[in-house]
């Protein structure tokens, strides 16, 4: 997606992205239309920054792409010891509660909040249900979607994922109304709110279309660094208090334990380190290599 962005000049590759408008805890940066992990690490590095100087850094950027994964930059945010926020919003493949368009992108919400002894809790979530993704791979292998998952063209809630993927769009967090899917709604308005209207962005449905060619993205994105120390001591004690407490929460019937927001992640790491690296499919090695060839960089090692 970045290189074809590039090659289609829609992605500018070179340039700096620009503070535009400054106060000493608050920054509006204009993106430049660079790359959008060149354009997330500019401005968590200026967050965490002015966090460290002020107790909180807040800063919205524009003329930004796709950034990659969220919870990466509230993650370098907490590695500094501070509570981490990070957001996007994306194409508009969410349907407002009792609506039939898709207005709202999966406009996902992070945070990352530092414990003791390198622990972290590390909330990285979309605001829809699922991702359009798991509903493309429910449509090849022509199986049912769960019914909090999409609706149809006339916004009714449909388990058919061809319905969800020709006209119809994803649910928000929630499900249908009757379930509480105004809340994720209403969470993905939120985002919409510190990204794209905060920012002067594109914003709902004037952001581009998933994978459409010609026009220029222009995402909205905002990231957020709050110094613990600026508040009450003991943050990182209460904070792995609480952690600890749920971890050792007696399961419910069918599970071993419970976990807390970034367990699961932190499992897998540890067993990529065990096994000396992280599994793909042959094909997608496959793929990336070609990729790599094309672009005249070293092929993935492989273990």
């Amino acid at each position: 997606m970045y290189i074809d962005d590039i090659q289609a000049e829609m992605t500018c590759l070179d340039g700096t992205p620009q503070i535009v408008n400054e106060t000493v805890s608050c920054a509006l940066v204009n993106g430049n239309n660079l790359l959008g992990p060149v354009v997330g690490n500019f401005c968590t590095e200026l967050a965490i920054k002015k966090a460290k100087e002020a107790g909180i850094g807040w800063v919205v950027a524009n003329g930004s792409n796709h950034y990659g994964i969220a919870g990466y930059y509230s993650i370098k945010i907490c590695d500094e010891g501070l509570l981490g926020m990070s957001f996007t919003n994306t194409s508009p493949l969410q349907v407002p509660t009792r609506a039939r368009a898709p207005t709202l992108g999966t406009n996902p919400i992070t945070l990352a909040a530092p414990g003791k002894e390198g622990d972290a809790f590390v909330l990285d979530m979309a605001t829809s249900t699922a991702p359009i993704g798991k509903v493309e791979i429910h449509d090849r292998k022509q199986i049912p979607i769960p019914e909090t998952w999409g609706v149809d063209s006339h916004g009714e809630v449909t388990t058919d994922p061809k319905r969800v993927l020709n006209g119809g769009g994803l649910l928000p967090l929630g499900g249908a109304q009757e379930t509480g899917g105004y809340k994720g709604y209403g969470l993905a308005m939120m985002v919409e709110i510190f990204c794209g209207i905060l920012g002067d962005a594109s914003y709902g449905p004037n952001v581009r279309k998933w994978r459409e060619p010609g026009r220029i993205a222009n995402l909205g994105q905002c990231f957020v660094a709050i110094n613990p120390d600026a508040f009450a001591p003991g943050f990182r004690d209460r904070m792995s208090d609480l952690m600890d407490h749920c971890r050792g929460l007696e399961p419910a019937a069918g599970y071993d334990r419970v976990l807390v927001a970034g367990d699961p992640e932190r499992a897998h790491m540890q067993e990529c380190d065990e096994n000396g690296g992280i599994p793909y499919p042959p094909h997608l090695i496959e793929n990336m290599n070609k990729l790599a060839s094309t672009l005249g960089v070293e092929p993935l090692k492989t273990v």
